[in-house]
This record gives structure tokens, sequence and C-alpha cells, in this order.
């Protein structure tokens, strides 16, 4: 199994704390977020990873490498402009197999990888987004579901039937790339929206909360539960 980490935002949101690093190296309970998340691939038997780069990136290589020390292989895609979540993964084709998890560079959670890949491959679609019943808790819903099939994705606008939200994890084949135009800044959610205009995206619904640390609430709530437990 192979996952991609989006890593090449600017990470704005968070003002000074990443200034002058990239979102990936800010510290929690003193270790960079970016250890925590290998840390839960390789838990999960995930040992190669793409990280997808851009702004600060030679920050993360000088920290990761190759990922030797970590007891993973790792590979880097380095973007000299913005492209995008989506963006991201077509200027990384060249490094991609046939089928790959994505995971934003803010994200984490606990999740059991082999069942979803096996969720995955038991259908034939071509992507699949795991959601949450988030009915606005953490954030506002974006999400709805319908017979194991993503019905709409809206970030902007809140529908009735939007009771769930994209947790942070997806599963594509690599037939997704034909989705994506070259070179230009292209995200996820116009992916997500074509895949399900054509009934391409599953849902895989998980039942643990997720946290993020794109925010400063979001920030404190994961330093939080780093804290719970030790």
């Amino acid at each position: 199994m192979q996952a991609v980490i989006l890593a090449g935002g600017l990470a704005t949101r968070l003002g000074e704390v990443t200034k002058n690093r990239p979102k990936s190296l800010v510290e929690i309970e003193g270790r960079s977020f970016l250890s925590y998340q290998i840390e839960f691939l390789k838990e999960n038997g995930i040992k190669d990873i793409v990280l997808c780069i851009g702004h600060l990136g030679s920050q993360i290589k000088d920290v990761f490498g190759n990922g030797l020390n970590s007891g993973t292989n790792i590979v880097y895609s380095t973007e000299d402009k913005l492209l995008g979540t989506a963006g991201a993964l077509k200027h990384a084709a060249p490094l991609l197999q046939e089928q790959f998890f994505t995971i934003y560079g803010d994200s984490y959670f606990h999740l059991n990888f082999a069942e979803i890949l096996a969720f995955f491959n038991a259908r034939s679609k071509i992507g699949l987004m795991t959601v949450y019943r988030n009915n606005n808790l953490f954030d506002r819903s974006n999400t709805a579901v319908k017979s194991e099939l993503v019905l709409r994705y809206d970030k902007t606008n809140s529908h009735g039937d939007m009771v769930y939200i994209d947790y942070g994890l997806n599963l594509f084949r690599k037939k997704m790339l034909e989705y994506i135009p070259d070179n230009i800044h292209f995200d996820l959610e116009s992916i997500f929206t074509r895949l399900i205009a054509r009934k391409e995206l599953l849902a895989y619904e998980v039942k643990e909360r997720f946290y993020e640390i794109g925010s400063a609430k979001g920030l404190k709530e994961f330093s939080e539960f780093i804290r719970s437990q030790k």
C-alpha cells in the first residue's frame, strides 16, 4: 500500500506558527506533526510514502530524508508553484502506484487501512472518500451519502441531507489522474464533483472523530489529544 501526504500548502490560517516553517513541522508535545502521521501509517503497514511538498518543503526533506530513520520509504514530489491538492497528485504521477491513499497534510486519525482497501477492491469504482457523521459538530458538514456512494459534496453551501464531513483520507485508482488538467491549480473538491457525477466515488463511514491542525482551534485540540495519550 502507498500513501500520498499532501503537504504543499501555505498554512496561512496558523499565522506566526507557520511563518518560517511548513505546517508539517509544527511541534506538538516535542514532535513534529508529520512524525505522528508517519507513525500511524507505519502502524497500518504502509511504508511507501509520497510527500507532495512546496512552500518551505526543503525543511521537510532535511528532517525526514528518505525515511530510513522512521522505517519507511519516502519519496518527494516538489511543486515550483501552488498546484492545489489534485494538481499536486497529477504532478506526482510518475511516483504513484496503481492504487494509493491520500492524506491531507494537516489531518490525523486512527483507521484500519487494510479494511478500507478490501472494501474498495470489492467494488470497481475509481475513488473512495472516508466520511464521518459530523452533524456540523467539528466543522460544517459538507457531504451527503446514499447506498455506499457520495451523493453530494459542497464545502460552501450546506444542504439538509449533508450530515457527513470528509474525514481526510481518500483512496484512488490511478485512473483518477485523467480528470486533472496538467500544470494548473486544481483541488480535490473538483475531482470529487466529477466522480460523483459519474457515480464513481464510494463513501466509507468511520466512527471515531478526526483531528486537524489547519486552525488554531484544531491545533489546540490535537495537542490535548496527544497529552491525553501519555
